[in-house]
């Protein structure tokens, strides 16, 4: 039933007989990664076709979460359970729905880590699976990429003070489409900075001549 990333893994990641998995590179040696994916928080609302209207821990590894899934236009409220996964890894138990569990794994690679997101369907009969097709959550890979791109700039921007505190605090609660607007707005005001300087040195070389 789950479509599988096309990377060259010839079967599940994990001890399952339906399940969908892609992998990203990320810039941090095992440990570290792991310890960002302990803010299980952060990992759900990176994915940009999530849209969460409560998000509320009910225990120390627990959560109660609702939300829409734009990339299957279905609306879920969920309970989450936390365990260790394999290795550094995480697992993410549902208490409903066609998703069994969705596992992190992580595996040292070349300049950092490979983290590998595999959601396990082998929840319910094959036959009850097959009649619940439309239910499958097709934004895996755009998840993956969203989590590559956020390590990136997590690795290259967190040294700034109150870069952390800005993204964990106030950029990440935001809606994704909030997100984009918010990027947009940046990228613009970079250009209108930019452009005053040109003008400014345009009008200094007058001055000088």
């Amino acid at each position: 039933m789950a479509e599988n990333s096309r990377e060259a893994t010839p079967k599940p990641p994990l001890d399952s007989a339906d399940a969908a998995w892609a992998s990203l590179p990320a810039p941090f040696p095992p440990g570290e990664l792991a310890a960002l994916c302990r803010d299980i928080e952060v990992l759900f609302r990176l994915n940009p076709y999530y849209y969460f209207d409560v998000w509320r821990q009910t225990g120390p590894d627990a959560f109660h979460v609702e939300f829409e899934n734009q990339s299957n236009k279905t609306r879920q409220a969920l309970d989450l359970g936390v365990t260790p996964g394999p290795g550094h890894g995480v697992t993410i138990a549902y208490d409903q729905g066609i998703k069994k569990r969705t596992v992190f794994t992580i595996e040292p690679a070349l300049n950092g880590s490979r983290l590998t997101i595999t959601d396990d369907y082998e929840r319910l009969p094959e036959t009850e699976r097959v009649q619940r097709q439309a239910e499958v959550d097709k934004s895996l890979a755009a998840w993956a990429e969203a989590l590559r791109l956020y390590f990136l700039r997590r690795r290259r921007w967190s040294w700034l003070p109150g870069w952390r505190w800005y993204i964990r605090r106030v950029w990440m609660p935001m809606k994704p489409s909030a997100r984009r607007i918010v990027w947009f707005i940046y990228l613009i005001t970079v250009a209108e900075f930019f452009f005053f300087l040109f003008v400014m040195l345009i009008w200094l070389v007058e001055q000088g001549s």
